[in-house]
């Protein structure tokens, strides 16, 4: 079935985007670098800009240098002032590594990272220069999202190198909590597999309270560990690759030999099943009991509160990926995605979309579990998709759907308010809510957790909405 995809270009300018800033992408991946720190080449009102709204987010320090753009520097460029950001940032902090990302005044002039960082190495051959990594990231072409996928690849092209053959495996995540990040890593844990995980944030920016300041907080995937990438067996790049020209696995690729898995976010039990198997055949093992027992309790769960879900209406906003990921679990659990929405222009979401109506293989050793399963998300009206749109826009369509949920950042609380519609958060950013960094949407684990917090906002809305209400059900 085709979906109904509608793009809106009624106006010229967004009204409350519903999407962030490429270099904020790139500063989230290169804090997943073990002993990295970023530096914007272009105003500081970027820097600021971004500063804001991770820690307001993450609620951990995190410091984004700036080559300081001025008047002069716009007209004349800025490879002066990226040179003297660079010395302070180096004597400063003592990285392992700078990813140096571009905002949209650097690409609007024309400046070339790579030739001036080489530049730099060439000109001062004895100043003691680490790792620099440089990334274009205009935000006028460019997401959050794709600014994340861009940067990953740009890290492992700048550190990979050639090397034997190992039985490791690289993961390469997409846009993530830290409560994801820590989960993937238990999971390839369980299955016995030396895994390299980047970018790989889950402690710098959810470290625990310290008696010594860092100036750059611990963590992060071991620049080792990233050296050796190219001799793994297999490289796992979740999410969609069709906005940037080349991911961090479709490089290790083509150039290395890694074998390459694409998979979708492992959102709910269809996705995670799908990247279960993947390590099953990886590290040559069945799935560990305990992950049986977690899909297990999940299904009961379903089965439990499918009069609660079943037939709502729900909005699904945020990046590419999480909006698939979402609607995928949404259609598990018998409720219905009226209107599929992102800021992005991926070209292909309807596509994506259209994809988590279609069944997957059952476990084979679940195929019991999965007859209660299927009796839900099949049959479901296909959703209103947007892509390229604000969040004026994604009301605009909303309001004539009449959800009974919204799905995604904080960003849509006017919306929600004004829809009448309680807001599930998740994704980023989350601002006004604590415990942004410890939502987990991955893996069964996070499936039970989304479901239960879906499940509990209808129930609370409709028991709020009973002029009598009710204290038992």
């Amino acid at each position: 079935m085709i979906l109904n995809t509608k793009m809106t270009n009624s106006h010229a300018s967004a009204r409350n985007a519903c999407k962030l800033c490429a270099p904020l992408g790139a500063s989230l991946a290169f804090s997943g670098v073990e002993g990295a720190i970023t530096v914007l080449h272009g105003s500081q009102g970027c820097s600021t800009y971004i500063r804001r709204y991770l820690i307001s987010h993450f609620k951990e320090p995190i410091d984004i240098a700036s080559s300081s753009f001025s008047e002069a520097t716009t007209i004349f460029g800025g490879k002066e002032n990226l040179r003297t950001a660079l010395k302070n940032v180096i004597r400063q902090y003592h990285p392992k590594i700078i990813g140096v990302a571009t905002t949209c005044l650097a690409e609007t002039i024309g400046e070339d990272l790579h030739t001036m960082l080489k530049d730099f190495r060439i000109e001062e051959p004895e100043f003691d220069w680490p790792i620099l990594v440089p990334v274009s990231t205009p935000s006028y072409r460019d997401t959050h999202a794709e600014g994340f996928r861009r940067t990953t690849r740009e890290i492992i092209e700048a550190i990979a190198a050639p090397t034997i053959r190992h039985q490791g495996i690289n993961v390469f995540p997409s846009v993530a909590s830290p409560a994801d990040l820590q989960h993937l890593k238990e999971i390839c844990a369980d299955f016995g597999l030396q895994t390299l995980l980047l970018p790989d944030y889950s402690e710098t920016l959810d470290g625990p309270t310290r008696s010594e300041y860092f100036p750059i907080a611990p963590g992060g995937a071991k620049i080792p560990s990233a050296k050796v990438c190219a001799g793994a067996r297999a490289s796992i790049d979740f999410g969609d690759d069709s906005t940037v020209e080349e991911t961090a696995g479709t490089f290790l690729e083509k150039k290395y030999g890694v074998t390459r898995k694409a998979l979708e976010w492992p959102i709910g039990i269809r996705r995670t099943d799908a990247f279960l198997r993947v390590l099953e055949r990886l590290a040559d093992r069945d799935m560990p009991e305990k992950y049986y027992e977690e899909r297990g309790r999940l299904v009961d769960a379903y089965i439990d509160a499918h009069k609660y879900a079943f037939g709502r209406r729900a909005v699904v906003y945020g990046d590419p990926d999480l909006v698939v990921g979402l609607t995928s679990f949404l259609r598990e659990i018998g409720v219905m995605p009226v209107l599929c929405a992102t800021g992005a222009e991926p070209k292909n979401l309807a596509k994506r979309i259209a994809a988590t109506a279609m069944s997957a293989v059952p476990h084979k050793q679940a195929e019991a579990l999965d007859e209660s399963l299927d009796a839900y998300s099949t049959d479901l009206p296909e959703p209103t998709v947007l892509e390229g749109v604000d969040f004026m826009d994604i009301e605009e369509h909303a309001t004539a759907l009449k959800p009974h949920i919204l799905i995604g950042s904080s960003k849509g609380y006017g919306m929600s308010k004004r829809l009448k519609a309680p807001l599930v958060r998740v994704g980023f950013p989350v601002h006004d809510r604590i415990g942004g960094g410890r939502i987990l949407h991955v893996g069964y684990r996070g499936a039970q957790q989304l479901f239960d917090v879906v499940i509990n906002a209808l129930i609370e809305a409709e028991q709020d909405a009973n002029p009598v209400g009710y204290s038992y059900m």
